[in-house]
This record gives structure tokens, sequence and C-alpha cells, in this order.
């Protein structure tokens, strides 16, 4: 860690199929800040088990998913990446939250707990009503100074900010008040088969979503079939043309080109063209993508999660012990 710089932490679930939204909305994020911060990149698996998974799968994905960081850029000698159930201090740190300065009206007003539990909120599990919880203490364990998350996590970050101020009023100074980090641009892909969703790795089509793992002419074909907006004009307006507007952001985005030239380039031209022309980018960012991440060996990717826990044990240990210490338990 270079005391010189800020810490930045942020993980992703290692469930489901990681997409484009997960890449475009905040990996990619991530690359650009390893020059300029103290990265920690986590593979959050104890915030996948909040709901079933299949053990033999689970395992196979906590590696896919660090294989996912590293062929995206992330560098192991730049950043850290571990995985989140190597140290236990996190599972510590939000039960004293829990106990201390966590709320259930703070757990209740969640949008993403009610959006996954539905309409069975009394039959899921607690630690899909608490992982904000848990998601806090990820945060502040490492005196983390800002978060660069999708647009969808931002609640939640928001409420680390209001534990940490909280904790910190109670107790005296402890935590590290964390800023959200959202880019302007892709923080929040949505679905290819309907744009008033987000594209997710859960969602029950994989029309909805371009995973990163898919067959480049399997992605270029769902471009293909993306939904679009009446009319035929190729302009960027999310009210009135969200489809477009969405496939002109991951074209953007992929393609390093921007909004407006596009808009330039296809002024008069039909939706065919424009799909045609973003199939051939996706599919061009996977086949370079996919070549990266199968050059990463298993046992690679184990050792570099070990010595990455390795790294940052230290820190995570002081702040469980002055926690222990403010709270009267130390």
């Amino acid at each position: 860690m270079d005391n010189n710089k800020k810490i930045v932490f942020s993980g992703v679930q290692p469930s489901g199929h990681l997409h484009i939204g997960n890449y475009l909305g905040a990996i990619s994020q991530w690359v650009d800040m390893q020059d300029k911060y103290n990265c920690i990149f986590c593979v959050v698996d104890y915030h996948a088990i909040t709901v079933k998974q299949d053990p033999k799968v689970l395992k196979d994905k906590i590696i896919e998913a660090a294989k996912i960081y590293m062929a995206a850029g992330i560098n192991p000698e730049k950043s850290v990446i571990f995985q989140q159930s190597d140290i236990q201090e996190h599972t510590e740190l939000a039960w004293l939250l829990n106990c201390t300065t966590a709320r259930i009206s703070d757990l209740n007003k969640m949008t993403q707990f009610k959006d996954k539990a539905e309409k069975n909120q009394e039959n899921v599990g607690v630690g899909l009503y608490d992982y904000p919880i848990l998601m806090a203490a990820d945060i502040l364990l490492y005196k983390t100074d800002a978060v660069p998350v999708g647009d969808d996590q931002s609640q939640h970050v928001e409420l680390c900010r209001t534990l940490a101020k909280r904790f910190n009023t109670q107790f005296g100074d402890t935590f590290k008040i964390p800023e959200l980090a959202i880019r302007k641009e892709g923080a929040r892909i949505m679905g290819l088969d309907d744009p008033s969703k987000k594209m997710s790795k859960s969602a029950g089509s994989s029309a909805n979503y371009i995973a990163l793992n898919d067959d480049p002419k399997v992605a270029m074909k769902k471009i293909m079939r993306a939904v679009t907006d009446s009319g035929s004009e190729i302009k960027y307006d999310e009210k009135k043309k969200p489809a477009i507007s969405n496939l002109l952001t991951i074209y953007s985005l992929l393609a390093r080109e921007s909004i407006k030239d596009l808009e330039k380039h296809y002024k008069g031209k039909g939706y065919g063209e424009f799909k045609k022309d973003l199939a051939k980018v996706v599919g061009n960012f996977l086949i370079d993508f996919q070549k990266k991440y199968n050059s990463f060996e298993d046992d690679e990717v184990k050792e570099i999660l070990k010595t990455g826990a390795e790294k940052i044990q230290p820190i995570a240990r002081e702040t469980i012990k002055k926690v222990k210490v403010n709270i009267g338990i130390r």
C-alpha cells in the first residue's frame, strides 16, 4: 500500500453470468483507477450465498470472477484481488455493526431486497435482508476512500456512510467516511430485451444480457435481436428512445467513441445497419476478452487470491481491534 494514495474498494458476486453491464458499469472503471489509488477488489462470495447456490458451481464461479477481473485489466501487481471468505473480519465487523449502529428501519428502505424477495419476503434468508450491513463492513474494514460500483449499489454505499457516521458519533472517530464513485456513462446498462430494467446476471432470459463468457457469435445474434424503439432515428434520448440510447451507450464505451460522433455517423441510417456494426464491436470485444480470460490457470488464480488476502489481512485486524476497543469489549 502506498500511503500517499487513497484507497478504493469494490467487488462483484461470483454468481450467475457476469455480463457487459458489470464490466461497463463497474469493472472497467476499476481498471482506470489502478494507477491513482490503492485498489482492493474482492470476490464477494459471502454475498453470493444470500441466495441458494450449488456448492460445486459456486466454487468454479469464484475462480471465474477472479479471472474476469484480470481479463478486464486488473493487475495483481498493482491491485489486491482476494476472496471475501478468506478474511473472517468481514463477518465479524458486520455483526458488530448489526449490534451497535444498524437499524431495522435502515434495512426496510433497501429496494434491492424488495426486488429480490418479491412477494415472498417472510420466507427468504436473513442474510439477504442483512447483506447491506455486510457490504458496509466490507468497505469500512479497509479504511476505504472511494467505492466504484454500478448505480444499483448506490443506496447501499449511502447506508455504509450513514452507519460509519453514526458509529463515529456514538463511539468516537473510528471509520473513514467513504465516497461513492459512479461513472457518468454506463452506470446502469439496461436489458437488451427490456430497456426499462437493468441488465441482470440473474435474469430469467439469456436474451437480457451479454455474458462475458458468451460465444461471440451468440452475443452478436443477441444484439441483432435486441429490442428497439419506434421510429428509425439513431439518437440518444433516454425517455423517448430508451432502447437505442442503451445500445448507443454500449457501443460508445466498447468502441471508445463519443455518443455524439456515433449519432453523426448513423444520421440517416437505419437500426439494422447500426445493430450490425454494434454486433461486430461486441463480438471483437469478447474475442479479445476471452483470449485473456483463458490465459489464466486455476492454480495461478487461487495463489493470487491467497496472496491478496495475506496482503490486506493486517488492515482488517487493525480495524477490528479499534472497533472492539471503542465499544468496550477489548
